[in-house]
């Protein structure tokens, strides 16, 4: 149930009313916005909304029940807003959002209408439309573990438990060679075996995508060079020279969990699961028909 302030009931009730809609962008790189659909800006709990900015928000659509709040954001694509390079690099991806409803003659009188996250957000002629979403999007997801011989943690998590500060386990490097924002290929980077960041992450620290992490594919040597090949390109320009972190990799196989993180106590599969050939067997004369484990 919504708090409403006295004062801002009787504003509501009075009929006359001077009220504007209110929101803020939380970004994951940390870059926070806020735009009104009032003619002048405002500002209210460290927030400041800027107006004409082309944004404008449709009525919110709310339940009482666990369906999933829902409702659109749209707007012109600005230089000094929501920019369509930004759209296209991921950076507001899953982005916190919050919206109220303002009364623009005196602020403090407000209401939160909405807490969630951007959904789908497509863009056309100039414009975007992005997809709200409430936080009950959350309950769609998978709940629980998966009963399977691969470690069902990510590498570094609550579960994994695994730092990956510990020296060996990451690299700052500068770029020597990019090709698509996919391919990178660095000089003189021999410390580390080949394949040890195959399955990691690239995270891009300084130049126009940072911020941006992509999924290694491939770490192999050639032509006397390190080249790490990610599995889709980033969604922003790279070049010569921009630092990247990159962070060692891991297969989920308990082998090596055990050799490369020595980490198998925080192992978070089941490695002895019975796989089909176990389902199929049968009683040989010659094999050991005791009952016993078949994992030894």
């Amino acid at each position: 149930m919504m708090n409403i302030s006295d004062n801002f009931q009787t504003h509501l009730a009075s009929g006359a009313t001077t009220l504007c809609r209110c929101w803020v962008v939380e970004r994951a790189d940390c870059v926070v916005m806020g735009f009104t659909d009032h003619d002048a800006e405002l500002s209210f709990d460290g927030y400041a909304f800027r107006a004409q900015t082309g944004m404008t928000a449709r009525a919110l659509s709310q339940t009482t029940g666990l369906s999933v709040d829902n409702s659109e954001a749209v707007g012109a694509l600005t230089d000094d807003a929501m920019t369509e390079g930004d759209i296209l690099a991921g950076r507001y991806d899953q982005a916190a959002i919050r919206a109220w409803l303002v009364n623009w003659s005196d602020p403090a009188d407000r209401i939160l209408l909405f807490s969630g996250s951007l959904g789908e957000i497509t863009r056309k002629g100039g414009a975007f439309q992005a997809e709200l979403r409430g936080l009950t999007e959350a309950l769609n997801k998978p709940q629980g573990r998966v009963y399977q011989r691969p470690c069902g943690a990510v590498l570094g998590d609550g579960n994994c438990r695994f730092d990956l500060s510990t020296p060996g386990y990451t690299a700052e490097l500068a770029v020597d060679q990019v090709d698509e924002a996919r391919v990178f290929s660095f000089a003189g980077v021999d410390e580390f075996e080949p394949r040890w960041f195959e399955s990691g992450r690239l995270v891009v620290l300084s130049g126009q995508a940072a911020g941006l992490i992509g999924t290694i594919k491939n770490d192999r040597f050639a032509d006397g060079m390190r080249r790490v090949e990610l599995w889709e390109s980033l969604r922003d320009a790279m070049a010569p020279w921009d630092m990247v972190r990159l962070v060692a990799g891991c297969d989920r196989r308990s082998e090596t969990c055990r050799v490369k993180f020595n980490n198998i106590i925080n192992f978070y599969g089941f490695p002895h699961v019975p796989g089909e050939d176990w389902l199929v067997s049968y009683p040989v004369r010659g094999g050991a028909n005791n009952g016993g484990s078949m994992n030894r």
